[in-house]
């Protein structure tokens, strides 16, 4: 019985070293899936259908894409016109409310509808309220000094 257990044992060990002996180890080879980057080309219309479940843009609606598109000339160059107008009424207004040291400065600037009030807040915060005196609307955010 001893000797039944030594020959098994036995013989695992040389089926266990036989294995070894023959078996050999290869390289890793990367093959690439996308057929954009020398994959498969059976991939390709796999990978655009995945790609599209996944997609969630929507395009705009013709009725939005078409609106800028339906103004005439006239009406596209007064809209450009009054961009570019408030555009600058916007930067003469900065430079009204900012000091030569680059910081903002405390008060109130009147241009056209507008008025812009800066305050100082206790907190060591700049308050810069925007109302517009023909509706009597006001937006209001802060800044560090």
């Amino acid at each position: 019985m001893l000797d039944l257990r030594i020959n098994l044992v036995c013989l695992g060990a040389a089926a266990l070293l036989g294995m070894s002996a023959t078996s050999q180890a290869a390289g890793l080879v990367y093959q690439p899936v996308d057929p954009s980057f020398g994959g498969n080309p059976a991939n390709g219309q796999v990978l655009l259908d995945l790609a599209n479940a996944q997609n969630k843009y929507t395009a705009p609606s013709a009725a939005t894409a078409g609106a800028a598109a339906a103004q005439t000339p006239l009406e596209q160059f007064n809209s450009e016109l009054q961009e570019a107008i408030l555009s600058r009424v916007a930067s003469s207004a900065t430079n009204s409310i900012i000091g030569a040291n680059g910081q903002l400065v405390p008060g109130t600037v009147q241009t056209g509808n507008f008025s812009i009030t800066i305050s100082n807040l206790s907190n060591g915060l700049l308050q810069v309220s925007t109302t517009d005196t023909s509706t009597g609307a006001t937006t209001t955010f802060q800044v560090s000094q």
